[in-house]
Formats: structure tokens, sequence, C-alpha cells
């Protein structure tokens, strides 16, 4: 697998609905109600004034079309844990960062790696990730070419590309600290940081050595790419945010009125997004189909189906697939696989079949949950599984070092057949 990144950390697992999205919205109406319905009941009782009752809320709730736990969980250990902690640790304690382990490790415990808990920075951080905003970058998509840090593609309208960097530019230090041995992951740290501040970037390009300080601004990266060339179109997708079903219809509609009779879909690294993006996406080829199911407890709890305005429908297509394409993406490449409507090239998908809901949480943390399994329309469950390409064709790091694509070298030429 070949490891490229922006200039930012991203997490992989981004999935929410439509549905979900409404859900949230709602409660955000509805829990005041609750509350205050609550506090009145709690009066009438003889309860405390302003002290949460999740016993009251949990048979409120369901009337408002809310799901509210009222069990209670015994944290007298972790008291006792923090009692002996303070009287014992040689230092200073810092109880905001204590708290927000410990809610970590609560939602770690349940053992799903799609359930987790995120601070309020992180959640920002995934938020900002499924808007396509980046916080403090230059705006460029770097990767690790024959073991050196090299600039793959400077974005449209960026510092990166204003500055004068070039695809190709290989990154011979940050800030005076040498790249030498640095994974991706410790150039996009280095490189990144506070809208704002600058970094500078030692560059080799050819024999010629330059040097750039450029100025870290909220990146702008949109989530669908496309050219035209011969009559093949090629629509990259690198995320499913909010913007790119619109996005990506604008770059079909393109290719229509272009005249392209044969598409390249890229996938590939793309780990996922909005299940409602998808959908919008599959909707360029298939029309009024079933896109996904979701299931909780194997029952079917909702069936997401495209549109009736595939312009790409009958157009012959290439998906091109790797480990690293999931979630999201995998409805996409599994719902025009089912229906025939594409080819898949390159490798086996990551394998991510769940649904995760977004809760926000009192002092800006948030709580994604796994509310519901996604199904092909096959009925396919890909957890751990994956979906299996047409046509295997491996990508390694010795191809990318050499200039070579061979998935993208596979479509092409299946294309041209």
């Amino acid at each position: 697998m070949v490891k490229i990144s922006l200039i930012k950390k991203v997490k992989s697992d981004k999935s929410a609905t439509e549905h979900d999205k409404k859900i949230r919205k709602n409660n955000k109406f509805v829990t005041p109600i609750i509350v205050f319905v609550a506090i009145a009941l709690s009066l009438g009782f003889g309860y405390v004034a302003g002290t949460y009752h999740y016993q009251i809320e949990a048979a409120i709730g369901p009337v408002f079309g809310c799901k509210v736990h009222s069990g209670d969980i015994d944290l007298s250990s972790l008291q006792e844990t923090y009692n002996e902690l303070a009287a014992h640790y040689d230092g200073k304690l810092d109880t905001d960062t204590l708290i927000q382990g410990a809610n970590h490790g609560l939602v770690d415990a349940v053992g799903d790696a799609y359930t987790v808990y995120m601070t309020p920075s992180e959640a920002v951080d995934f938020n900002n990730t499924l808007s396509g905003s980046i916080g403090g970058g230059i705006g460029a998509q770097i990767g690790l070419k024959n073991n050196k840090i090299v600039i793959i593609k400077p974005l449209k309208d960026n510092p990166a590309i204003k500055a004068g960097l070039k695809a190709g530019d290989i990154v011979t230090k940050v800030n005076d600290d040498s790249t030498s041995g640095w994974t991706v992951e410790q150039a996009v740290t280095k490189i990144r940081g506070e809208a704002g501040t600058t970094v500078k970037l030692t560059i080799l390009r050819g024999t010629e050595t330059k040097v750039y300080t450029i100025t870290r601004e909220t990146i702008s990266n949109p989530s669908v790419d496309s050219n035209i060339t011969d009559g093949l179109g090629i629509m990259t997708i690198s995320r499913f945010d909010s913007e790119t079903g619109d996005l990506a219809r604008v770059a079909a509609q393109d290719f229509v009125s272009k005249g392209v009779k044969k598409v390249i879909l890229d996938l590939r690294g793309n780990g996922g997004g909005y299940v409602s993006a998808a959908v919008d996406v599959a909707g360029l080829w298939l029309n009024d189909k079933t896109i996904v199911t979701e299931r909780s407890d194997n029952v079917i709890k909702d069936t997401l189906k495209s549109g009736s305005n595939a312009i790409l429908s009958g157009m012959q297509t290439i998906v091109l697939v790797d480990s690293q394409t999931a979630s999201a993406s995998e409805i996409v490449a599994g719902a025009l696989q089912d229906y025939k409507a594409a080819k898949l090239v390159g490798e086996k998908t990551f394998g991510k079949g769940s649904v995760q809901l977004p809760i926000p949480l009192s002092g800006g943390g948030e709580l994604k949950v796994t509310v519901a399994r996604w199904y092909t329309p096959n009925g396919k469950n890909i957890t751990q599984d994956g979906i299996d390409p047409d046509y295997a064709v491996e990508y390694t790091q010795s191809d990318f070092d050499k200039d070579i694509d061979p998935q993208m070298n596979k479509a092409e030429s299946l294309l041209k057949a």
C-alpha cells in the first residue's frame, strides 16, 4: 500500500447517516423539553430541583422519539482510585485531563473500534474533517517516495501552490529539522500547525535547493476532483462529506456535456463519511435502486434508495479500490458491483460495515456510537471481509517510486478493450 497524506491527520472512520443527523438536530430541541418535564415531575415528587433524573427521562423520552437509558453504574472504585492517586502522586494533577481520560477508558472498554469518545478538540477536528475544512495547514498532499518526503500535489488556491511548491519537490527539512528517516505521519505533524503561523520548508527540486517560508491557513480541500482525457473521465473522491454529492454531480454533468463515454471512479484511500453522500454518488449510475440497508439486531431499520436522475447510467465504468477504501466508499463500490454497473479494480477493501451516530455531550465532547450495520443491495455485510475487486491488482511502494500506477493502467486498458 502506498502511503500518501494531506497535511492533516484524518480519522479513518467518519460514518453518519442523514437520518442520524436529523435525530441529532431533533434531540437538540427535544432534550430541553424532556429535562423541563423531568424537573417539574421531580419537584412534584419531592426530589431536589435541578437534579438530572434519567429514570424520569427514560419514561418521557420515547414520547418524543428519543432514546434515554436510566441504568446506573457504580463509579465508587473510580472515585477511590482518584482519591488514592491525588493523595500520593508526586506532581500536579489536571482533573479535566483525568476526566477526559476516564471518558475515553469507559467507551474504549466496549471493545468496538468505531464506538469512541472524543474530547472537545477531537470533536472539532472530526467535524471539520467531515466538512472539508482543514485548520492550520499548507494545502499539499505528501507521500514517501524513494524513502524521501515528497510533495505529491499542491492543492488549488492554497498556501503551498501560492508559495511556488510543485509536485515532485523533495522536502529535505522542516524548520531546519532534517526529514531523513521520517514517516509521512511525522512530516504531517511537523508541517501542520495553527493557522496564521509559519513553517519553513527546505525543498530539493532537481539539483536546486530552495527555501520557502509559508504561512499556514485553514485549508480548502474539496472532496471531489475530476479531469477528462481523450474522452475518458476520471473522478477522484477523497471522502464523503456534506458537499460530496453535489460536487460529484457537477463533475458527472461536465462529463456528459463534454461527450465522455467511459469513466474511472477512484475511491482509493477514501476512509468514508456520510452514508447519504455515498447514496447520492451511487445514484449517478443507479436509478431508483436500493443502495444500502441498515439493520440493528438483524432487523432492517432503514432502506436508502437512489434518486431518479442517474446521468451516468449505462456508462462503462471502472471503480478503483484499495485496502483503505472503507465505510461509505465501500457502500458505493458494493452497490455498483452488485448491480453490475461497474467493475472493481485494485485490492480488497477495508471491511467496515457499521454505522455510527455522533452524539454531542455537555462540555463540547462527543460520543460516536455504533447504532447499526449496513448491507449491500445483495444483502452482504462486509465487516472484516471487505469487498473483493473483479480484477486484483497491487500498487506497491516500488511502483510509486517509479511513477507507475498499475491499478490505473489496468482500468484504462479494460476501458479500451
